[in-house]
């Protein structure tokens, strides 16, 4: 059956390894470790007695059954039930021998003993180290040994930068509009010792506590805030969630607004009423535009009244511009044709332009 149908979650070996369930970390070492350990005991056997096939069969069939086994439990509870079982099948095995069962048995309770207590953290990481359920220290990068049985890893906290999203969904604004709020958190674990033993899930209390303070401050926002200021919506986010979770040594160092989702119904009218207020800057620049030029028509016509000349000179230029395109048309009033002798220059102008082709003056006139 799928996991994820049941609602199981979906966690490998590795990760297992560093949660507070397991008690020690199986690596690859430990792996090398156990299989030497079994092959020394292998070795003392046959130079004190004599080659036996049995004997080689029991040290690799019991060495992959306990590193198979130490592997998937990654608890000392597997490591005394299966030592005991594989020591019990090789003492039987050899008890109608022969040989004496003592080297290889011996070997493998060493095996199965030694191997777990040989552990190794990674440069970020932390070991918060419990001995009979009393926290002992914090071991850090490197190798380093535990007791066994009694000795465990409590957990391996990762000190580096964590990223993590999370979001509030229908959440109600101070205006109350339900918005949807995507938002990601930037923490880290500075106190492994804290975090460990003061709060139980450190990594689902984050989450929580951010979600938390992203719903009240949205709560204490207006829409329009929530739009235009998102940064300093993340940074009150940012400062709620440092001050929770200083006291279990996490720190938050940031917090982004990724996305602000709202119903499709208020995007179409502030839509609207974005083209509505851009229409109406518009009409204001033109209308401003339009006293300007008013203003500088009447800074220019003081400088006409006063010179006639200059004004019958505009004048001209501007009929000139307007004639100079073919086929225009200019309606100018009666008293500037009189005034500026535009009469027989219109009259020039049409004759110009009402000339005949050289193929109209050779045709022959219409008969009546």
């Amino acid at each position: 059956m799928n996991a994820s149908r049941i609602g199981l979650p979906k966690i490998s070996m590795e990760k297992f390894s560093i949660t507070a369930r397991a008690d020690y970390r199986f690596a690859p070492l430990n792996v090398l470790l156990l299989m030497t350990l079994m092959l020394l005991g292998l070795i003392v056997h046959v130079a004190v007695y004599e080659f036996d096939v049995v004997a080689v069969v029991y040290t690799i069939a019991a060495a992959l059954v306990l590193a198979g086994v130490f592997k998937a439990t990654q608890m000392w509870e597997g490591v005394v039930v299966t030592g005991a079982l594989v020591t019990l099948g090789g003492y039987l095995v050899f008890r109608n021998m022969s040989v004496p069962p003592r080297v290889l048995v011996g070997a493998t309770v060493m095996a199965a003993l030694i191997a777990p207590c040989v552990q190794i953290a990674y440069q970020w990481e932390r070991a918060v180290l419990l001995r009979f359920g009393k926290f002992v220290g914090i071991r850090g990068s490197g190798l380093f040994v535990i007791l066994p049985v009694i000795d465990k890893v409590a957990q391996y906290v990762d000190q580096r930068i964590r990223v993590n999203d999370f979001k509030a969904e229908t959440t109600l604004t101070k205006d109350t509009v339900p918005v949807n709020v995507d938002a990601i958190a930037f923490w880290m674990v500075w106190d492994a010792e804290k975090a460990v033993l003061e709060v139980a899930d450190f990594d689902t209390a984050v989450i929580l506590s951010a979600q938390t303070a992203l719903r009240d401050a949205i709560g204490r926002s207006e829409l329009a805030d929530l739009l235009s200021h998102r940064e300093r919506l993340g940074q009150e986010i940012q400062h709620v969630l440092d001050t929770k979770t200083s006291p279990w040594g996490i720190t938050a160092q940031s917090v982004e607004i990724r996305d602000i989702i709202i119903p499709k119904g208020l995007e179409d009218a502030m839509s609207k009423q974005a083209q509505a207020e851009r229409e109406r800057q518009s009409r204001i620049i033109l209308g401003t535009a339009e006293t300007e030029i008013a203003e500088k028509f009447a800074k220019a016509s003081e400088a006409y009244q006063e010179n006639p000349v200059a004004l019958h000179l505009r004048a001209m230029n501007m009929v000139f511009e307007g004639l100079k395109q073919k086929g225009s048309m200019i309606i100018v009033p009666s008293t500037a044709v009189e005034t500026m002798g535009l009469g027989a220059l219109g009259g020039l102008t049409a004759f110009g332009q009402q000339r005949p082709t050289p193929t109209s003056a050779n045709s022959s006139p219409p008969k009546p």
